[in-house]
């Protein structure tokens, strides 16, 4: 990987703001990511993601007719999700959502997949969690065959079968970028490499580089597999503030809370400022200036030989001009500065 072709992008969860005190409706929290990703573009930021979930302050449970409005609000930025829970969505209709994104974007659409971290939609759309691995190793197999081939015949035990069928509108030959997020499984990025798919690793928590050995796995399982090298990803939570006492203090008061409230459902760690102060300086939170920011990007980069980092940089509650702030700093500053770092020291992919 060249330095000039290492790629920035966001992330969001559709996750409520406030603006001058007042929490904003979920309807102002939409039209605020449209927004927001208007900046991004304009700021030179490579990707716009937006994820799939199904609980209260979130408002990404249709991303792709979020992403298909923000393609008509933008001209240059890709589109894409931070993750597809494939396992709750039917393949064909995946399709035919991102197929129209795609032609609606100009060529801009991707997307990752991934099995889920939260399991709201099984539920919701009447899947059995019992069938977790099942449903996303065949829907995975449908999905891409969907893509890469002209008129698929297919059965399996998680849907109807599909016989000679051809969908519209297609997508180009090959199909968009598609990639395989995980959260840290072997067997996952080794499905990766089976299928010759981009890798996106989702890190919130710990140091980034013990994920070095799945990296490896990848690579390895890519050349047993047959298949070039493919893109590798992070994904990680953070904030860019001009200083970087304003960016701790920032997301502390609004990070809180919400690992507070994870840790009573899933059984997380219990935050506290010493626990959120080593994560900045030794784990996987990007808090802090734009130097501070670029140069923590710049080494994780290098260290897990990526091709691609995304922020996630909402969180509950966050004010909506400490959003669009961290916003800039990213595109302006630090993207130049992480790019800047890597051409004086680059990856070996």
């Amino acid at each position: 990987m060249t330095a000039t072709g290492f790629e920035l992008g966001l992330n969001s969860f559709g996750e409520v703001a406030t603006d001058g005190g007042r929490t904003l409706s979920d309807a102002e929290t939409v039209r605020l990511l449209i927004e927001e990703a208007g900046l991004a573009e304009e700021v030179g930021l490579d990707v716009f993601s937006v994820g799939e979930h199904y609980r209260p302050g979130h408002n990404d449970s249709a991303t792709p007719v979020l992403l298909a409005a923000i393609a008509t609000a933008t001209e240059r930025i890709r589109l894409g999700t931070s993750v597809t829970v494939l396992s709750t969505n039917d393949p064909v209709r995946l399709y035919h959502e991102f197929s129209t994104l795609d032609a609606v974007s100009n060529g801009r659409a991707q997307l990752v997949l991934g099995r889920a971290s939260v399991t709201e939609s099984f539920p919701l759309f009447g899947y059995d969690l019992a069938d977790y691995e099942e449903l996303f190793e065949e829907k995975l197999d449908l999905f891409m065959r969907l893509q890469r081939e002209e008129a698929v015949t297919w059965s399996g035990k998680v849907r109807a079968p599909l016989v000679e069928q051809r969908l519209h509108p297609r997508m180009p030959s090959g199909g968009i970028p598609t990639w395989i997020g995980v959260g840290g499984s072997p067997n996952s990025a080794v499905r990766a490499a089976r299928y010759g798919l981009p890798l996106m690793m989702a890190i919130i928590g710990g140091r980034p580089q013990r994920f070095a050995g799945l990296v490896d796995l990848y690579h390895r399982s890519l050349d047993r597999f047959g298949h070039p090298r493919q893109p590798v990803g992070q994904h990680s939570l953070g904030l860019v503030a001009d200083t970087d006492e304003e960016a701790r203090d920032t997301w502390w008061e609004h990070w809180q809370p919400v690992l507070t409230q994870l840790s009573r459902e899933r059984g997380f760690y219990k935050p506290t400022r010493e626990r959120y102060e080593a994560e900045i300086e030794q784990g996987a939170l990007f808090v802090g200036s734009p130097e501070t920011v670029a140069r923590k990007i710049a080494t994780t980069a290098r260290d897990l030989h990526l091709n691609r980092f995304d922020l996630k940089y909402d969180v509950m509650n966050l004010p909506r001009e400490a959003r669009a702030r961290s916003i800039e700093l990213l595109g302006r500053e630090v993207a130049p500065r992480v790019r800047e770092l890597l051409t004086k020291e680059p990856t070996h992919v």
